[in-house]
């Protein structure tokens, strides 16, 4: 029988059962894909990080959904696993700013962890932003999501944006047709796959108020219906934003995310000139994965 220290990290979160969850296996070095997509179908949350040795930086992460698809991107899979090691003294002193290098897929990428207040705190750098071209029409898009053709606002123009995985972002009227969003997942799919996109971000933002958006993410490519947190999303939102000369002086975004589902997360980027995603997170479970 084979034994991993593995458990569950709420991400973003101020609270206990806030933010997103994710699940963390340790040392998974040796495990077969068919075995980490298992372990992920076990764990059933939105998505499961598995820790390993690297050859090109400190760790190598790989991080799954419950049915199986493997993600990329250092969005909450990621800081949410740094913070796990982290806070179980797995990663040295953190009283002083201390940057680690994580390889995600083929990209290899810093992160800084520091211990303040008694919880350890991470920022991390995405890749920089690569933008699909605009949607030709938005009637199926406003149709796939339940709404209104004039929820989806024209500007920023629906478009998927990439700083490690391509979502398609979306400005909304407001923050009520954010929440009334009802998504048909055979018919956003199809959206998404015309868009080149893998998840779909629909968000409100008023450009009076640049300091903050509020969204949810929806992704039935990889199983997940909605994400409570998603770094992956927020990012390329912030770096969109950006090049559309929407944010504010600092080039600063706090996106708001999971309200819908009873789980708030405050998902902080700012343009460094990639975007930058920082947050903290608690840990809820810890024990032994056996099999």
């Amino acid at each position: 029988m084979r034994k991993f220290t593995a458990g569950l990290i709420d991400v973003f979160a101020d609270e206990p059962f806030g933010g997103n969850p994710l699940a963390v296996v340790e040392d998974a070095d040796g495990l077969s894909d068919a075995q980490m997509r298992r372990i992920a179908g076990e764990f059933n949350q939105a998505e499961t990080t598995f820790l390993m040795r690297s050859d090109r930086a400190d760790r190598a992460l790989r991080s799954f959904t419950a049915n199986g698809s493997e993600v990329f991107g250092a969005g909450h899979n990621a800081l949410g696993a740094w913070l796990w090691l982290g806070e179980h003294g797995l990663l040295g002193p953190l009283d002083t700013p201390r940057t680690f290098r994580q390889q995600i897929g083929t990209d290899v990428l810093p992160i800084t962890l520091v211990n303040a207040d008694g919880r350890v705190h991470g920022r991390m750098k995405q890749a920089p932003l690569r933008l699909s071209p605009p949607l030709d029409a938005t009637d199926a898009l406003a149709d796939a999501l339940g709404l209104a053709r004039a929820d989806v606002m024209p500007f920023p123009a629906p478009r998927a944006a990439d700083t490690g995985a391509a979502h398609l972002m979306v400005r909304l009227r407001d923050a009520a047709a954010v929440d009334s969003a009802a998504p048909s997942a055979t018919a956003l799919l199809s959206v998404l796959r015309a868009a080149g996109a893998e998840g779909c971000y629909v968000y409100a933002f008023d450009p009076d108020s640049p300091d903050t958006a509020y969204a949810r993410f929806f992704n039935p490519t990889v199983g997940l219906w909605e994400d409570a947190a998603t770094g992956t999303a927020a990012g390329p939102l912030c770096a969109l934003l950006g090049a559309e000369g929407l944010l504010n002086a600092e080039r600063t975004l706090v996106v708001e995310q999971g309200v819908k589902m009873g789980r708030r997360s405050c998902l902080h980027v700012r343009l460094t000139p990639e975007p930058e995603l920082s947050g903290t997170g608690i840990v809820v479970l810890r024990g032994i994965l056996a099999f």
